[in-house]
């Protein structure tokens, strides 16, 4: 086994960026983290394994389903919430 490194030597001036304090690195293009943002995050460690899905073809009314798409990313999860929370109320 060859134990040389398949990427070139790195092009980062690591001493310019050991100098620097924090407020000298250029967020500008990382969004910050609203409240909003981090009481959505889903953390998975430890957490034992997300059921598997199986892909359909559904037909719903095109009203609802722009509605569900106008709520942002993540509508099809939130469908399938809807729909184990009835699931579950009438089991």
């Amino acid at each position: 086994m060859n134990n040389e490194s398949t990427s070139s030597n790195s092009q980062t001036d690591w001493q310019r960026l050991d100098a620097m304090a924090d407020e000298d690195i250029d967020l500008s293009d990382c969004p910050e983290v609203t409240p909003e943002m981090f009481a959505r995050a889903v953390v998975r460690r430890g957490l034992p394994a997300t059921k598997p899905k199986a892909q359909v073809t559904l037909c719903i009314d095109s009203d609802v389903l722009e509605w569900f798409k106008s709520q942002g990313q993540g509508y099809q999860t939130r469908i399938n919430q809807m729909l184990r929370a009835y699931m579950d109320a009438h089991q």
